[in-house]
């Protein structure tokens, strides 16, 4: 049976066609995975199924019947609800208070506490949670705020569950038990649409894939056991992507960034211990290691967001310090990993975005004035150079999707010929069209001579995309090696605290 039917829907943003007379079904107790590119419209014709967006034309049907849904509560009454990318949790509040807020049980005009996490731990045990309702959301790991928004959806009775890009910012072992719980509410009847576009992840959990590109459905029956990653691919993007290309390094030159003795100690705790890392001309460097393990403050050290207790920085020989202007104006460039706190003004326009730190620049500036022409004309340059897609370069950054907001912080930084790049999760969010350019990219600016500093929580993208590879675990880097020698697995057994000379046995046992 068809909880949900979706027929011909269309929705149109100002210069733009996001869905395109789509047709959507869902079955009762499937996970669906809804698979597109960045902009595809997919998570424009979720919001439109939870009332978020208003269709312009087209039906919703549940469970056989036509219903109007307005907005959110609308969906929620039904019993639909969406899990959003970026969590709406308040971090001073347990995770019951989390769960209940909007639907507090109450004793009189006061919330029944007893109720409330009888409630609470009920649903936990059922659907094997694992989590402390008494603790203090601020205090969890990412993966569990996850399944504390999951458990919001659960105790609002809901039978359809929406996850927007649910494994963007996860760790493999969260990618896991996230897995382990879906399939738990597969078995208990629940259905569920996984916004996605990775599909490692859509062949391991999926019942069945819909493929959206340029807002229209392109397959709405796909077996993802009977479908080759190069398939979906080609479904999705139009053409075919070259998935996990390797292109090592062809020469590198001198060393272009020095780092010594880099100490970080906060409120009594070593963060980062003696660190040492040269990168080359022409090299990238990958920093390999489970998220939580220093790579955050090191970025902030060496991009001068934050002030050790001792370190000495050079670049291309040239010692550098201060704040991040100093830095920048060195000839070093950083992609940040959370591109929407760190990396981009949603409310400004992607050719204001684009200039961002290099606004004062004689490139940009004269005598105190913007040279507005100069700006609008590399910003459209960039717009084609870096395929962004977008009505125009006026459009404010805010309404991109998140690939070709990546594309923009990307393009920002690279279009400045840096000497040296500092990239963080350069593709996290971004699909496989996308992440393919972006890669490119990066490849490209090695070729002409930078010294590329990578650090991502994609263990793959570590191993395809560097030239060597150090492992740092609990603030020290404990392991340096060209790429190519060492296998995910051992590389894995370092990153959580093995040590070197554990690796001729796992050599042995993986052979």
């Amino acid at each position: 049976m068809n909880v949900i039917e979706m027929k011909n829907v269309s929705k149109s943003f100002p210069g733009t066609k996001a869905v395109d007379s789509v047709d959507f079904y869902l079955k009762e107790g499937e996970i669906l995975s809804l698979l597109g590119e960045n902009g595809a419209g997919k998570t424009t014709l979720m919001k439109i199924l939870y009332g978020m967006h208003h269709m312009d034309s087209g039906e919703i049907w549940f469970k056989g019947k036509p219903v109007q849904i307005e907005k959110p509560s609308d969906a929620i009454d039904l019993g639909i609800c969406m899990v959003h990318q970026h969590f709406m949790l308040v971090s001073a509040f347990t995770v019951a208070d989390n769960i209940i807020a909007g639907c507090e049980p109450c004793n009189g005009i006061f919330v029944d506490r007893k109720q409330e996490y009888r409630a609470v731990e009920e649903l936990i045990e059922k659907f094997h949670f694992g989590i402390d309702p008494y603790a203090k959301v601020g205090t969890l790991s990412v993966g569990e705020q996850q399944r504390v928004e999951i458990l919001k959806t659960l105790y609002r009775k809901a039978e359809v569950i929406i996850l927007d890009e649910p494994t963007a910012v996860l760790t493999p072992h969260e990618v896991d038990d996230l897995f382990a719980v879906l399939d738990d509410l597969r078995k208990s009847g629940k259905s569920v649409v996984i916004i996605t576009h990775k599909l490692k992840e859509t062949k391991a959990i999926a019942d069945r894939v819909m493929v959206l590109r340029d807002g229209k459905m392109i397959r709405d029956d796909v077996d993802p056991r009977k479908s080759s990653f190069n398939e979906l691919s080609d479904m999705m993007v139009g053409r075919h992507v070259e998935l996990g290309v390797v292109d090592r390094t062809k020469r590198t030159g001198d060393v272009i960034l020095s780092i010594r003795d880099l100490c970080l100690e906060e409120k009594g705790h070593v963060l980062l211990q003696n660190i040492d890392l040269d990168i080359h001309s022409g090299e990238i460097l990958g920093l390999a290691g489970i998220e939580g393990n220093g790579q955050s403050q090191l970025l902030e050290c060496i991009t001068g967001l934050r002030t050790p207790q001792t370190m000495t920085v050079m670049i291309d020989g040239k010692p550098v310090s201060g704040g991040p202007r100093e830095f920048l104006l060195s000839g070093l460039a950083h992609i940040p990993e959370d591109r929407n706190a760190m990396g981009l003004v949603s409310t400004m326009s992607i050719s204001d975005n684009l200039i961002l730190g290099y606004q004062d620049t004689p490139a940009f500036s004269q005598h105190g004035l913007l040279r507005q022409q100069r700006i609008q004309q590399q910003a459209q340059e960039l717009r084609e150079e870096f395929q962004i897609k977008a009505p125009d370069i006026q459009t404010k950054v805010g309404a991109l999707s998140g690939g070709n907001a990546q594309k923009v912080v990307t393009a920002r930084a690279l279009s400045q010929r840096p000497k040296v790049l500092i990239v963080a999760q350069p593709t996290r969010g971004v699909d496989v069209g996308a992440s393919e350019y972006i890669r490119a990219r990066i490849r490209q600016l090695r070729d002409e001579g930078a010294a590329v500093l990578l650090v991502s929580a994609d263990l793959d993208e570590i191993m395809q995309l560097s030239d060597r590879i150090a492992v740092i675990y609990e603030g020290k880097i404990v392991y340096e090696t060209p790429a190519d020698v060492l296998s995910d697995v051992e590389l894995g057994m370092l990153m959580t605290g093995g040590s070197p000379e554990d690796l001729k046995g796992a050599a042995h046992r993986h052979a």
